[in-house]
């Protein structure tokens, strides 16, 4: 299989669940990594943080961000939140697709429609 297109979740993720469902019901090859049990390098996340910002990819509505300190959440730089995402990969919105040099956030149905058209 090849590494052209990863989808990065965690398997509990109904949103996740969701991608991979659509993925496999259109027959594309792709690599799932779980951020939880496969961890997460500097390079992906330094990759996905060019790409959509770390604003974007720090879920604070979860239940992982929730149960930081309230010193954790207070998140105000990039390097605090690469950080902090490192350390908890599963504060990262989901899921993350990457398809050749381009990151895509999150997962609806029109919006693969449009990558995989």
């Amino acid at each position: 299989m090849t590494r052209d297109i990863v989808l990065y979740g965690i398997t509990t993720c109904d949103t996740v669940r969701k991608a991979r469902k659509w993925l496999e019901g259109r027959g594309v090859a792709f690599i799932y990594h779980d951020l939880r049990k496969d961890g997460l390098s500097e390079a992906d996340l330094a990759v996905w943080v060019k790409a959509l910002g770390w604003e974007a990819l720090v879920n604070r509505s979860g239940t992982t961000f929730r149960k930081l300190s309230d010193a954790e959440k207070l998140v105000a730089s990039e390097a605090q939140a690469v950080s902090l995402m490192l350390a908890h990969p599963t504060i990262i919105k989901r899921p993350v697709l990457v398809r050749g040099g381009t990151v895509t956030l999150g997962f609806k149905p029109e919006l693969y429609e449009k990558i995989f058209s």
